[in-house]
Parts: C-alpha cells; structure tokens; sequence
C-alpha cells in the first residue's frame, strides 16, 4: 500500500511539474508577439540550406547578406519596427530605405525585447 501512495505521489508531482514549464513556455511565447515570432522565423529562413548564398553571391571578404536573403528578412524587419509605434515615414526617414539598416534596426529591437523579457521571467522567478 505505501508503495502505491509513494508512486502515484511521485507521479502527481511529474505531472504537475510539466505542467508549470509548459505553463512557463507559453507564457513567454505570449510575451513576444506575432512581430517577434515572424522575425524569428525570417531569421530561421536565412539559414535553410535553400536559401544560403549561391557561390557568385559569396563574397569571402564581407559578412554582408546577399541581396536574395535580405529579401526575406526585410517583411519582417519591416514588421517588427512598426509594432514598436514608429510610423513608416519616420523608418523611411531614418533608414533611407536601405535594406541593410531596417535589418539592423530590427535586430536591435528584437535583442532589446528578448532581454526584457528575460529579466521579467527571471523577476517573476
């Protein structure tokens, strides 16, 4: 009888364990919003074997994307950077519409937002 009472013990408290962490997972999933997540996956998308730099778009000298992959990363950017309430005239004004600075601009944002949403998880723990 102990044995049974010890067992189901152990397995009310797993259980209620999982539960808190994916309680936790989503709750931090629900802080970033669907301008984080789509960034995220835009930067996922860079790195797909179908979207790595062809040989004439390498340049070994440079860290700089290729122009094809800053294409998928500039719908996001662009996304991102308005969800913080600037207007897109004032990103305009302030990028000159280049690509390369809307994409740092929105890395910015996102590196910015992930610490602040670590420091609450860590402030809530």
């Amino acid at each position: 009888m102990k044995k049974h009472l010890l067992l189901s013990a152990f397995i009310i408290l797993g259980l209620t364990s999982c539960s808190n962490e994916r309680a936790a997972i989503d709750n931090v999933e629900s802080m970033k919003g669907p301008e984080m997540a789509n960034f995220n996956k835009a930067l996922r998308s860079v790195n797909q074997p179908k979207n790595r730099p062809t040989p004439t778009e390498r340049n070994p000298n440079s860290l700089e994307l290729s122009d094809s992959r800053k294409e998928l990363l500039v719908p996001a950017s662009k996304d991102l950077i308005l969800s913080t309430g600037i207007s897109e005239k004032e990103m305009m004004r302030q990028t000159g519409g280049d690509k390369t600075k809307i994409i740092v601009w929105a890395n910015k944002i996102y590196f910015e937002k992930n610490k602040e949403i670590n420091r609450s998880l860590k402030l809530e723990n």
